[in-house]
């Protein structure tokens, strides 16, 4: 059985290289007035591969191979950097003010609720 396992792993590899970029997921850099923002991804993979063959009793032969492959790419933040200050924004998590505001519907329901149990129990 000729298992090419060596150039299927090179031809996903080289998928992965051109598809797996901050680029095709995110977007390029950009300048946001003084501010030079880029993009950073997290990129995660898995490979798994097996063959085999075998003679039956009767006298047949057979053979088999199998791969398979994963790829998990995720924005993560942005490097931020300004003059030669450079500091790393996450995406996703929201800070100070803004952690704040997205609290506040949960806060008026629960204040809500405490409202109608009150009511019930009077």
């Amino acid at each position: 059985m000729d298992l090419q396992f060596e150039g299927l792993l090179e031809k996903i590899t080289d998928f992965i290289k051109t598809e797996a970029k901050t680029e095709t997921v995110v977007g390029e850099q950009f300048q946001l007035g003084e501010f030079m923002c880029v993009p950073v991804i997290k990129v995660g993979m898995g490979f798994g591969s097996g063959g085999g063959e075998g003679t039956e009793a009767k006298g047949r032969k057979g053979e088999g191979m199998g791969a398979g492959a994963g790829v998990g790419i995720e924005p993560i933040g942005f490097l931020i950097t300004k003059g030669d200050e450079i500091s790393f924004l996450e995406a996703g998590k929201t800070h100070g003010l803004a952690a704040a505001f997205e609290k506040v519907p949960d806060l008026i329901e629960k204040l809500a609720e405490n409202r109608r149990k009150d009511k019930e129990m009077a």
